[in-house]
């Protein structure tokens, strides 16, 4: 069992993977390859508030997803602590408050933050990055 994720290991994971690009890296940051989020900060919105007293989350993080398939698959996984909103409806994405990344295994929120790179990676570029780790599509 890998040891318990850190909102530090989102960023690291992120700026690891190759062509990224980051801004507002002071706050809220917004990960992009070729110019496509693939995980950002958000800052607080209507959409996502703690149903007990009605404030708007400070802490959630968008992950992009390679599609509904896999969008579904985490939030469905009660174990994990991903949601959404309506708001996100048909987006390939999931949220996730930075307060809950110590739910995950490290191993898989690095699993899930190369996903999102992947998702949003042009073609040539997933494929080199597979093929550099051996993976397939």
């Amino acid at each position: 069992m890998s040891p318990r994720a850190t909102v530090d290991d989102i960023h690291a994971t992120a700026r690891a993977m190759p062509h990224v690009t980051v801004f507002r890296p002071d706050s809220n940051p917004v990960y992009q390859v070729g110019s496509k989020s693939f995980v950002f900060f958000r800052t607080p919105r209507p959409d996502a508030v703690d149903p007990d007293t009605g404030e708007r989350y400070d802490d959630v993080v968008v992950i992009w997803v390679a599609s509904e398939g896999d969008k579904q698959a985490l939030l469905q996984d009660e174990r994990l602590p991903f949601f959404t909103t309506p708001h996100f409806d048909g987006h390939p994405s999931v949220l996730l408050r930075a307060s809950r990344v110590g739910e995950l295994d490290r191993d898989e929120l690095v699993e899930i933050v190369q996903d999102a790179w992947l998702a949003q990676a042009s073609a040539r570029r997933r494929r080199l990055w597979l093929e550099e780790h051996r993976l397939e599509e």
